[in-house]
């Protein structure tokens, strides 16, 4: 019986031995996100939650933004620009493939960014990054030229966002349910409100360094939620986690590390400019005065967030603090309703979408608002719902985080959903543009945040932050988010 015994407690020890060597050589991880994106293709659909799973992991473009916001070759080895600003030579990396085994070359960079300009792309860059591109010539397989009507100061930039990544004509029209790229994983599964699976591409062309072999992005827009999958292993970490009220929990528990950094997420009460009372300017006044922005920030984010006085964030290059500009009065916010006419209890919808930041935001604003008369009926809505309908210009009021960097030439198209229409702000934006200097271009930049803000177009919030938590060991998850990305080659077990 003793030699059984002793079997028995061999064969254990063997199994934890075993164990102990699979988790320290860990080959996957499972990563937690708050939404589930519409689809996969981010040259189609507007979705910050596409390029967090596809971007830089299945779908590469010619550059790539770095955490801390630099731009680094990527699909282009190289590049050169004419000293106005209106001409990039690109030299493109050679023996490069798709997942399906089509060759990279010029042809397929032609072809993604002519679809992007197309008449009906549905590309959230077209207006502001394609159209502005008059033509791509391809001297050879290997080089691309890229003549632009005006000078764009961050054209790099914008060619390292998941709306430029470049797809081949083959396998375009499918990406949305089943990308195909250059990147160092390919697609596997979609499991429909659950998650995206992905696997280690051997014919990457850097592979060796690419320690995962699978990644796993699962579905949990729940803040409690994500803090139960984080403590019971479910998931390894959660790069943009939701629940800042359980920071300091896992601050002080050893089995996980805790980041805070900035994200590029101007969080807004966006409001209707189209829709009456809104369109008169008084009454967009009167909204940002009722908003007390310190006790929003403390009861919706735990205090994680900096106040923004317009479309920009502390950590913009040429970001102009205008929170002075609308101090939390009501009396003064009672005011301005009275002299636009506004008499009697104003009954409005605050539509919401999924993320923490609007649904706990929303119960305060709604409360700050009632106070100077405008009665706020909650709508929670899901993302699509939000997105075909808020998004679409459906609204009076919401809450939404735009996290776009340098994404100010949205208030430039009338027909963008809050419906701002300012010929001023457009010529600033042509002037912005048109200056190839680096002060000169600060300069205009705080012009037109200094517009936005004194036509109140929107309720200016907050600095979304970037809080994330991961299982102790796991390395290269970004600590700050310059765009909305999720670099898994970078990422590995210690």
């Amino acid at each position: 019986m003793k030699w059984h015994l002793r079997l028995v407690a061999a064969l254990a020890l063997s199994a934890l031995a075993l164990g102990a060597l699979a988790q320290s050589r860990k080959d996957s991880v499972v990563i937690g996100m708050t939404l589930e994106p519409p689809g996969l293709d981010p040259t189609t659909a507007p979705a910050a939650a596409i390029g967090e799973i596809v971007h830089y992991n299945i779908l590469e473009g010619l550059t790539k933004v770095q955490m801390d916001g630099k731009v680094s070759p990527l699909l282009a080895e190289s590049w050169t620009i004419s000293p106005d600003g209106r001409s990039y030579v690109f030299k493109l990396r050679r023996g490069v493939k798709f997942h399906d085994g089509e060759d990279f070359d010029a042809s397929d960079v032609k072809f993604s960014f002519e679809r992007a300009k197309a008449e009906g792309s549905t590309n959230k860059a077209k207006k502001a990054v394609f159209d502005n591109i008059t033509r791509i010539d391809t001297p050879d397989a290997y080089t691309v030229i890229l003549t632009l009507d005006k000078a764009d100061g961050t054209m790099l930039f914008r060619l390292g966002e998941n709306t430029a990544v470049i797809l081949d004509p083959k396998s375009a029209a499918t990406t949305s349910t089943r990308p195909i790229g250059t990147g160092p994983f390919k697609f596997d599964n979609w499991a429909k409100g659950s998650a995206v699976t992905m696997s280690k591409w051997p014919g990457y062309r850097d592979a060796a360094n690419v320690r995962l072999n699978r990644v796993t992005f699962r579905f949990i827009n729940d803040p409690a939620a994500q803090v139960a999958a984080l403590l019971a292993g479910d998931v390894d970490a959660i790069p943009r986690f939701q629940a800042t009220q359980s920071v300091g929990q896992f601050r002080n528990d050893k089995r996980f590390n805790v980041t805070v950094g900035g994200t590029e997420g101007k969080t807004i009460l966006s409001i209707n400019n189209r829709r009456k009372p809104f369109d008169d300017v008084r009454v967009r006044r009167a909204v940002a005065h009722a908003i007390d922005r310190k006790a929003l920030i403390t009861g919706a984010m735990d205090g994680f967030g900096t106040p923004i006085g317009s479309h920009m964030v502390p950590s913009d290059a040429g970001y102009v603090d205008l929170t002075g500009m609308y101090p939390y009065n009501p009396e003064r916010a009672r005011s301005l309703l009275k002299e636009a006419g506004v008499s009697g209890p104003l009954n409005v919808t605050l539509t919401l979408p999924p993320p923490a930041y609007a649904r706990r935001g929303g119960g305060i604003l709604a409360a700050q608002l009632a106070q100077v008369g405008i009665h706020a009926k909650i709508e929670n809505v899901e993302w699509a719902q939000w997105l075909s309908g808020a998004f679409k210009g459906n609204f009076d009021l919401t809450i939404i985080s735009h996290v776009e960097p340098l994404d100010m030439a949205i208030y430039a198209n009338p027909d963008y959903y809050f419906g701002y229409d300012s010929k001023a702000f457009r010529d600033l934006l042509a002037k912005f543009n048109e200056t190839t200097h680096e002060a000169g271009r600060l300069a205009v930049l705080g012009d037109m945040q200094r517009l936005l803000a004194t036509d109140a177009v929107n309720a200016f919030l907050f600095q979304l932050p970037h809080i994330a938590v991961s299982r102790r060991g796991l390395q290269g998850i970004w600590s700050s988010s310059p765009i909305f990305a999720n670099d898994m080659g970078a990422v590995r077990w210690q």
